[in-house]
């Protein structure tokens, strides 16, 4: 009875543990990256800085391609709330399991984020001059994301949207069958040169969320280690609009885009055909529907 029992519990369980897991991977990865080349820069913390603004474009393509590569066989490697909801919109994906996920998404980035926090903590300390002392202009953006002061909240908007955009189209295209899709397994290899490319050419002027999980998680952590309120009111709500928004709006119009221009599978709401059609022809045959996508990112 236990047995059986304790199956049917991890069978539901099994995929929002995944995006937990996952999305958790991604924040150590990245946050871990973020708080060792900045604070290495402190000589009370450390001897020599240790790593440079290339260290950091390539902990977070690690923390990516190693976040799906560990989930992407059991819950399609999702780990961004930006690609769920794309996937929901127009390729079929499940939208009772859209909650589930998300809040999966951003759990496992509060616990990847706690966990670094802790592992820095110290060094925190010292970098900011004092015990327990935490301002968002000091350490924050060691967590989440914090535009540069001469950015408008127009071109901070534009930025994060068009990164994710662009996220969203190279995962379409390596999950398209008839679009050369790399050997099996390799998906998350593709996705670590394609965050390690945003990071390189779109990254400094908003630190590319490019998924909402990533920056909220990590943000709330802040707020509720010290950092206070001012990790949400900075820049008039900016947590809100640039790095949760912009990167929901810029995959939903990078998935549109994509289905409307190359896609062809009957899987996307683009190529479905509609009622009038079915009821004219008698039926349509459909391609099988292909398991949500393994896709993720950020920084």
């Amino acid at each position: 009875m236990y047995p059986n029992m304790w199956s049917r519990i991890r069978a539901v369980l099994r995929e929002p543990a995944a995006e937990f897991l996952g999305t958790m991977v991604l924040v150590i990865f990245g946050n871990g990256v973020d708080c060792q080349v900045v604070l290495s820069g402190n000589s009370l913390v450390s001897s020599s800085p240790k790593g440079d603004y290339l260290s950091l474009n390539i902990g977070w393509a690690v923390g990516t391609a190693l976040g799906v590569w560990m989930v992407g066989g059991i819950s399609g490697g999702h780990i961004n709330p930006a690609v769920t909801l794309a996937l929901a919109v127009f390729r079929g994906f499940p939208w009772k399991k859209v909650p589930v996920y998300i809040i999966s998404q951003l759990m496992g980035a509060v616990c990847g984020a706690a966990i670094i926090y802790a592992d820095y903590f110290h060094a925190i300390d010292i970098y900011e001059g004092g015990n327990g002392v935490r301002t968002v202009p000091g350490t924050a953006n060691l967590f989440a994301t914090y535009a540069l002061p001469y950015m408008t909240d127009v071109s901070c908007f534009f930025s994060e949207f068009m990164a994710t955009a662009v996220l969203l189209l190279i995962i379409l295209a390596v999950n398209d069958r008839k679009n050369g899709p790399p050997p099996p397994g390799l998906i998350p290899l593709v996705l670590f040169f394609t965050i390690l490319g945003i990071g390189q050419s779109l990254g400094m002027e908003t630190g590319y969320a490019i998924n909402p999980a990533r920056d909220l998680g990590p943000r709330l952590l802040t707020a509720m280690v010290g950092y206070g309120g001012g990790v949400f009111t900075y820049r008039h709500q900016y947590w809100l609009w640039c790095p949760v928004i912009a990167p929901i709006l810029g995959a939903q119009v990078g998935t549109l885009i994509y289905d409307a221009f190359i896609f062809t599978g009957a899987e996307s709401i683009v190529n479905t055909p509609d009622r009038f059609a079915r009821r004219q022809h008698g039926h349509i045959e459909h391609e099988p529907r292909e398991k949500p996508i393994a896709g993720a990112d950020s920084v």
